[in-house]
């Protein structure tokens, strides 16, 4: 009987010493990285960006190229000899028309109507939908409604009707004229982006800053400006890109003195006058296109979350 004691003794004594063995691995068995849907899904993509990224490659290439090796005629070679003539040619030398200042005059004319438009636009905008979707009033929903309708209606209809009203003005072919076009035509799509944005945010904060007495201007200054960040890089983006890329009402509404970048670029890619520079067309097409890429290479992390947050939600 004290063999048996003694043995089961030691066996409890071994196992109080025995180290205890972490649980093992839980959850579901990881996926391979190179599973055949994996592969087909890169490679999918893969084919897109390159379908989207090949005429920009051509682009700089050939912008980086002297006339005689363009001539060649293999428009995907990289340049054998680096030259940024065309660029500066481009910006500062080559022919808009009756002036030969390149796209520099161009670029501070775009400047100058971008900055007040986009501003403009996205103020009133934004107090316009959070008046649609937190102080609702008699009429609201008609209003929004014909807002939206507003902006379906083809821009071609317009320009006529418009372009008189800015004659009786006095700012017809001014950039004022063309500043106050963009301001009402960026209204409707920016009060969309910013209602349906403010009526997703929680409906709480704004009945308790209302017990607490707050006003119309305290809530917007304080509560809802604070927390709308990413709707604003959104609407910004779309101002910036859709104002500097915009051809039609910068020919229709401004004289040569004031056209805008893209104007000027038509001029420059589409003259009949001398050699044909396809380096300094690319060059200047590039130039042209820089503004909006950088707004949003720079901001583009907020523009997805401004859409993702509320800015196609009803």
């Amino acid at each position: 009987m004290a063999d048996v004691s003694t043995l089961n003794t030691a066996a409890v004594g071994s196992d109080a010493v025995r180290p205890t063995l972490a649980p093992g691995p839980r959850g579901r068995k990881p996926k391979r990285v190179l599973s055949r849907r994996n592969i087909m899904l890169y490679g999918i993509l893969g084919l897109a960006a390159l379908y989207y990224l090949l005429p920009l490659y051509v682009m700089v290439v050939t912008s980086l190229k002297g006339m005689p090796e363009i001539r060649l005629g293999n428009i995907f070679s990289p340049p054998v000899e680096i030259t940024f003539e065309p660029w500066v040619k481009a910006w500062a030398q080559a022919c808009t028309g009756l002036n030969c200042d390149g796209l520099s005059r161009g670029f501070w004319n775009s400047v100058q109507i971008m900055v007040p438009s986009v501003i403009v636009s996205i103020l009133v905008a934004s107090v316009s939908g959070y008046s649609l979707a937190n102080w609702r009033f008699k009429g609201s929903e008609l209003f929004f409604s014909i807002l939206i309708i507003g902006a379906f209606i083809p821009y071609q209809v317009m320009i006529y009707p418009i372009v008189i009203i800015l004659r009786e003005m006095g700012i017809y072919g001014t950039l004022t004229g063309l500043i106050i076009v963009h301001t009402i035509f960026g209204m409707p799509i920016l009060t969309l982006l910013f209602r349906n944005y403010f009526a997703s945010l929680p409906e709480e904060l704004f009945k308790a800053a209302r017990i607490d007495g707050a006003g119309f201007w305290q809530i917007y200054g304080r509560i809802m400006l604070p927390m709308s960040l990413p709707i604003f890089v959104v609407a910004m983006i779309l101002q910036v890109t859709g104002i500097w890329n915009d051809f039609l009402f910068g020919v229709v509404f401004t004289r040569p003195d004031t056209y805008p970048m893209t104007v000027q670029l038509n001029n420059i890619v589409n003259s009949v006058q001398g050699v044909k520079e396809y380096n300094v067309n690319m060059a200047a097409t590039l130039l042209t296109g820089a503004v909006p890429l950088i707004v949003y290479f720079v901001s583009g992390r907020l523009f997805v979350r401004g859409i993702a947050a509320g800015a196609v939600k009803g």
